[in-house]
């Protein structure tokens, strides 16, 4: 697990919530604290939709929607003339990515061994955070997966020219 600190929150918040850079990731939750705090759980309500719907926006298996359905108000949740107080965005890879991510690590695990691979972006006194996280659905001493993902995370945010220093 590595904390960085996003350095340029202007910009990191357009790539956020106006642009597609982290669309194929799922949100797991999201709070955002401003005259309320407002709060979303990014598990699918499958009743909301109908089988259709559900086989034509490829959801018909998903436990957790894509952040790009919830994009949109996550941005009109932030949105206005006022900072946030605070937020946070729990960002979950896709079965598939992280069957990607488990295929090029060359660590061992498998997708049963992984219940989930995070970004967690939180803003809070001004600062803007995101740390890496792995959940495991056993114990490991092996880190092997957690220093791929650590690597990744930070491959991926040069490639769309994120600042960010470790802490």
């Amino acid at each position: 697990m590595i904390a960085l600190r996003l350095s340029d929150k202007k910009t990191f918040m357009n790539q956020l919530l106006c642009s597609e850079i982290f669309d194929r990731f799922l949100l797991l939750e999201a709070s955002v604290a401003k005259e309320a705090t407002f709060s979303i759980d990014g598990r699918i309500n499958a009743s909301f939709y109908t089988k259709e719907e559900l086989d034509e926006q490829n959801l018909s298996d998903a436990k957790i929607l894509p952040y790009a359905k919830l994009r949109p108000i996550c941005y009109q949740l932030i949105r206005g003339s006022h900072t946030p107080v605070s937020f946070k965005f729990i960002l979950m890879l896709s079965p598939q990515n992280t069957a990607n991510t488990l295929l090029h690590s060359e660590s061992g695990f498998t997708e049963s061994d992984i219940k989930g691979i995070f970004l967690n972006l939180t803003f809070q006194n001004g600062q803007l955070l995101l740390t890496t996280g792995i959940s495991y659905a056993s114990f490991s001493m092996d880190h092997t997966l957690d220093q791929e993902w650590d690597l990744l995370v930070k491959k991926f945010l040069n490639k769309y020219a994120i600042a960010f220093e470790e802490l």
